[in-house]
């Protein structure tokens, strides 16, 4: 493994290390209430129950392959990353054209920004009574909230980067006799996909907040209501292992992000490869 990668993976570990370290002093010394704070090694048992299978291997039932991710944990995960790449591609794919539009055209944001300012600041948690209404419970009503609260970022970051682009190009591009099309996919796009991808991130990140509030009232699976469901039995270990369970995805879908994101914008940052 790369020096400088092991040097930058032991810098972003210290910190969290000596605050479990201290976490768990803490539950060994009879500071804790296991109640309510149960010990960083509590988590880890739980946590890890909670990824085991919760039946017997049986040949007959099914091959080891399915039982082995027929845990828990591993079921809500799915449910958990299914409702929120659903609803985070459809929210982007209804915001990107719209924000792409209402950047170039100012007639367009003439005619859409007053409604999506009234719109905006409007959390998408307050939409939960009308999704249950609308949808009833399940992936429906959960997936509504998702594609609301992707939608907003990815807009608004669209509209953002088009209308960032630097003038100089423009006049550039039309002297070098580029038409409107040409214009639009050579010229402004590109310049504007650094912001696009931002807000996509941005996106990711609040589908992931949704989907938790969301399954916690709508869904009877998925790491929120599994989580919701622990605090019903004063289960606190099962709670930070659900809440961790959820860091851990976050981090792995922040990453892709990041690794998509340096992918294509090589241009943009200089990078070769």
């Amino acid at each position: 493994m790369n020096k400088a990668i092991v040097v930058r993976i032991a810098t972003g570990l210290w910190l969290p290390v000596v605050l479990i370290a201290l976490w768990q002093v803490a539950a060994m010394a009879g500071w804790l209430n296991p109640q309510i704070l149960p010990s960083p090694w509590q988590v880890v048992v739980r946590w890890y129950a909670y990824l085991l299978p919760m039946e017997p291997y049986d040949a007959a039932q099914s091959s080891y392959a399915a039982w082995l991710f027929s845990g828990e944990m591993i079921h809500d995960a799915i449910g958990t990353l299914y409702r929120v790449i659903v609803g985070f591609a459809i929210g982007a794919a209804l915001a990107l054209p719209l924000g792409l539009l209402m950047g170039a055209s100012q007639r367009v944001y003439s005619w859409f920004n007053p409604l999506v300012q009234v719109l905006r600041p409007i959390p998408p948690i307050a939409y939960i009574p009308l999704s249950i209404l609308w949808f009833g419970l399940g992936n429906a009503p959960a997936i509504f909230l998702i594609v609301i609260g992707a939608f907003f970022p990815v807009l608004m970051n669209t509209i953002a980067g088009v209308r960032q682009v630097d003038s100089i190009y423009l006049r550039a591009a039309r002297n070098l006799g580029a038409g409107q099309s040409t214009l639009f996919l050579k010229v402004i796009l590109p310049a504007a996909t650094p912001y696009i991808l931002a807000g996509a991130r941005i996106g990711v990140g609040t589908a992931f907040i949704v989907v938790i509030v969301s399954e916690m009232i709508a869904v009877n699976n998925g790491l929120g209501f599994r989580i919701l469901e622990a605090r019903e039995y004063f289960w606190s270990d099962k709670i930070i292992a659900g809440m961790f369970t959820i860091g851990l995805l976050g981090l792995a879908i922040d990453m892709a992000m990041n690794k998509l994101n340096n992918h294509l914008l090589r241009w943009h940052r200089g990078l070769e490869h």
